[in-house]
């Protein structure tokens, strides 16, 4: 008998490989689709450094700098020197100011204690997801909806259980549509957002209220990505907790406060999970970065120049709401807030990829397909982001009208 003993990581029948050309990623991060409208980006990037010229409403991410008041915070602290560790949880003072802030623009009461400060929203849903599911466990999203919810759920082990949403229900989750899902196979959790993402519809109060007892009735986890809240254009955003004290918060200052690049948010979670999430922070990220959380507490005092530039976004609205519609693209849903408008191009194509890739590299004009949002029903949409300026809204609208016309 031979004393041959198997290299450790070979895989059996695959002796003439090298151990780490033998080795592959886990089943379930094969499973995670691109982000497409990163990819989007990608390509839009290579034209412009070919020397093109990219007209850029793919990207969620607002074209205006951070207020200076942030910034000028977050200086003051580098001048000071020195840059380390912060509590697990976030800095006391920077928690302490985000509970204050749900006093003042919901009335609702948060104790400082219950906020856990967050590497962005992205940040937050991994803690959230992993504190809350078992593996395995199914939790409920929207089609359309944001495509991280997604592919962070199937990272994580956990199943998204996405829930086609329609005109009939304002494009937003019901308890009957949850109950339907629940009897079908038991959930673990209920996501929802408003505003949202990409359809830009916000939820009524008593609609987040009706979700929220069901989730209750049921025994399910309720989480509310509020990430957009401030930029509501006819009616204010109603959180979650004014329904449900025990809803779990996902939040960040990268959109109404234009910190995209800060990577930093916060979490709102009932007292119960404050250690088991203070634990899961501790080991994945130590903290999150001091100079953002200087910065994030700084930006409760820029509300006017944040006001300012949420102008720009309704002026943009404004004109793409009658722009769009004169050169064929009129069938969007609702935009009641963030800044997107999703519209159906299904007069045009069936294959939103293709269509997005030719409105490119033909009208350098970038926007995302609809199947980012949507893997069921997101061949024929596409969405715009109106984050960026007035003139490149009308240069856009321009290169498309004209790209349209002669298809």
């Amino acid at each position: 008998m031979s004393d041959t003993k198997p290299t450790p990581g070979l895989a059996p029948g695959n002796a003439s490989l090298a151990p780490q050309e033998a080795l592959q990623p886990a089943e379930r991060v094969a499973r995670v689709q691109p982000f497409i409208v990163m990819d989007v980006m990608n390509q839009a990037a290579a034209i412009e450094r070919a020397g093109g010229s990219v007209i850029h409403m793919e990207v969620g991410q607002p074209s205006a700098p951070t207020p200076a008041t942030i910034r000028a915070a977050a200086g003051r602290a580098l001048e000071q020197g020195r840059i380390g560790y912060t509590q697990a949880l976030g800095t006391d003072s920077l928690r302490a100011r985000i509970a204050r802030h749900y006093g003042q623009a919901y009335g609702v009461e948060v104790p400082g204690e219950r906020v856990v400060v967050t590497t962005g929203s992205s940040g937050g849903f991994i803690l959230a997801f992993l504190a809350c599911f078992q593996p395995g466990a199914r939790v409920a999203i929207t089609a359309p909806g944001y495509p991280a919810y997604r592919n962070i759920l199937i990272a994580l082990g956990l199943e998204p259980v996405a829930i086609e949403v329609g005109p009939e229900t304002r494009f937003a989750l019901t308890p009957e549509l949850i109950a339907r899902a629940h009897a079908d196979k038991p959930l673990a959790g209920v996501l929802t957002m408003s505003p949202a993402n990409p359809t830009g519809v916000v939820m009524a109060p008593e609609a987040i209220a009706a979700v929220a007892a069901e989730c209750r009735r049921l025994g399910l986890w309720y989480i509310s990505d509020e990430i957009y809240h401030g930029l509501t254009y006819d009616q204010p955003a109603t959180t979650a907790l004014a329904a449900d004290p025990d809803a779990i918060i996902v939040n960040s200052f990268s959109k109404y406060y234009c910190m995209t690049g800060w990577r930093v948010g916060w979490l709102i979670v009932p007292q119960r999970l404050v250690r088991p999430i203070e634990r899961l922070q501790q080991n994945l990220s130590i903290s999150v970065p001091y100079l953002s959380q200087v910065a994030g507490e700084a930006a409760f005092e820029a509300t006017a120049e944040c006001e300012a530039i949420k102008a720009g976004y309704a002026e943009n609205r404004a004109y793409l709401l009658q722009a769009l519609p004169a050169i064929g693209l009129g069938d969007f849903l609702p935009v009641d807030g963030a800044f997107y408008i999703y519209c159906d191009i299904g007069r045009y194509s069936n294959d939103s990829m293709a269509f997005c890739r030719d409105v490119l590299t033909q009208s350098g004009v970038a926007i995302t397909p609809g199947l980012d949002f949507d893997e069921g029903r997101g061949a024929r949409t596409v969405r715009l982001s109106f984050a960026g300026s007035l003139s490149e809204c009308e240069e856009a609208v321009s290169r498309l009208g004209g790209w349209l016309q002669h298809r």
